[in-house]
């Protein structure tokens, strides 16, 4: 996916969220971190664009929660966790990048209710490969891209990278 590929998909899942969810109310985006907490803020201008109204967008640092901490180092890095928002009742998407064996969502889904009982929680990912562990799907996909496990896909975004956005396979 190149610049333009992305743009397209991220205001195509802009509107498919509101329609979903019959527009604003009680909406809200929860990014996970890295790349998540970007396309989160850019699901937030498109509905804001479309709508007219921002939404409560959060920060979810899932660190902590990961099933695979120990391997991670003896140090992980743990990063702020930022939603100033009342999740109670509310209908959150949870927004990241690259969606794949599904463990970094159920990470995210115990980090989140942490802070509440949202009303439901859906997932919006801008890139689903494939490959899944656990019986979790996305609500809302970028692009599908059909990959080998031993295949990488990493998104550049200008935001995080320093360079013009893309999506690149490799392997």
């Amino acid at each position: 996916m190149d610049q333009e590929a992305i743009r397209r998909a991220v205001l195509r899942m802009a509107h498919e969220i509101l329609e979903k969810n019959k527009g604003v109310d009680r909406l809200s985006l929860v990014g996970i971190r890295t790349r998540g907490v970007i396309l989160a803020q850019r699901l937030k201008k498109a509905i804001k664009d479309i709508e007219g109204m921002d939404v409560p967008t959060g920060i979810l640092d899932i660190t902590l929660y990961r099933d695979d901490l120990t391997s991670v180092g003896s140090k992980p890095l743990v990063r702020e966790t930022l939603i100033d928002f009342d999740i109670n009742d509310m209908k959150i998407v949870l927004v990241d990048d690259v969606f794949f064996t599904g463990r970094t969502v159920r990470a995210a889904l115990d980090a989140l209710v942490d802070f509440g009982r949202p009303a439901v929680i859906q997932l919006a990912v801008l890139v689903d490969r494939g490959h899944r562990e656990l019986p979790i799907r996305a609500d809302f996909v970028g692009k599908n891209i059909p990959t080998t496990k031993s295949q990488n896909v990493q998104v550049v975004l200008d935001e995080s990278d320093g360079k013009n956005d893309e999506v690149l396979m490799e392997g």
